[in-house]
């Protein structure tokens, strides 16, 4: 036994000290991206907005091209003591809006018919390519001539330009789920309602929130557009006003607007799905 007790020691000596991780703590990865960095997201608008400051202090940037970022400020306020900045932003808010919520339903269902269908992918798959190969905004011209010039036109137009990204997103989310869930909903003899409620929804769900943040900037930027065709308020409309009379100030609140309003619904798409998909373990995670 006591000459045994030396080997063991010195074999104990040379194994390797295990590892002892905090209860609740992730292993740090080499390979990934590290760790996420707070309010990484708002780093590169600080840098454009640093640079255009000193640029427009050293004189750089013409004024009449670019007005400088305190100009902007200042004009903002007036704009907001005046009334129309809001006024112009909750039309521009709605139409956004109403857009995105038919072009999302649209999107999603001719999604879930063609996914689930062999036929009904046949007749909606098709058209939807096609459109998805025309600009929605070669449409105007067409989409005046039918609806006229109106709120309809402009919604119309925005909810075409939405439903494309929902539709292709969450088509090939339900064309990727695997086959074996299938298999097993119809060994457990699982019927169609819930087959769809407990498969094909969450199975899509990844898909759909993808095509959701690429829908919420096709919401903004067919918005942009359809603002400066015959229209009377709007924050695009704002913008057509201001270029009419050379204000670059109030173009470029405009544009701030529009950066800000597609940067906040980005985020909020995010979140909702960094909250649903918290099972997924990403390299973003």
């Amino acid at each position: 036994m006591s000459a045994e007790a030396p080997t063991l020691t010195k074999a104990s000596a040379t194994r390797p000290a295990p590892v002892v991780r905090a209860a609740g703590k992730r292993p740090r990865r080499r390979l990934g991206p590290g760790r996420p960095v707070p309010y990484g997201w708002a780093i590169g608008p600080l840098l454009l907005l640093a640079l255009w400051s000193v640029g427009s202090a050293a004189g750089f940037i013409d004024a009449r091209n670019l007005s400088a970022p305190w100009t902007v400020v200042s004009t903002t306020g007036d704009l907001i003591a005046e009334g129309r900045l809001q006024s112009n932003l909750a039309t521009s808010a709605e139409r956004a809006l109403l857009g995105l919520l038919f072009g999302t339903a649209a999107g999603l269902a001719l999604a879930i018919a063609a996914g689930l269908s062999r036929i009904g992918e046949g007749i909606i798959d098709g058209p939807v390519q096609i459109k998805r190969a025309i600009p929605s905004l070669a449409l105007i011209p067409l989409l005046i001539l039918w609806f006229g010039i109106g709120e309809s036109m402009k919604v119309i137009t925005i909810a075409l330009g939405v439903f494309v990204p929902v539709y292709i997103h969450t088509h090939n989310g339900l064309r990727t789920i695997d086959g074996r869930y299938a298999e097993l909903a119809e060994t457990v003899r699982l019927s169609r309602t819930g087959f769809v409620r407990h498969v094909v929804l969450p199975g899509a769900l990844p898909g759909f929130l993808l095509g959701m943040r690429f829908a919420v900037t096709a919401a903004w930027l067919s918005l942009v557009v359809v603002e400066q065709v015959n229209a009377t308020s709007g924050i695009g409309y704002m913008m057509e006003l201001a270029r009419t009379y050379g204000q670059t100030d109030i173009i470029i609140v405009g544009l701030v607007v529009y950066g800000l309003l597609g940067l906040i619904s980005d985020a909020l798409v995010r979140l909702v799905e960094r909250k649903a998909l918290s099972w997924r373990r990403t390299l973003a995670g």
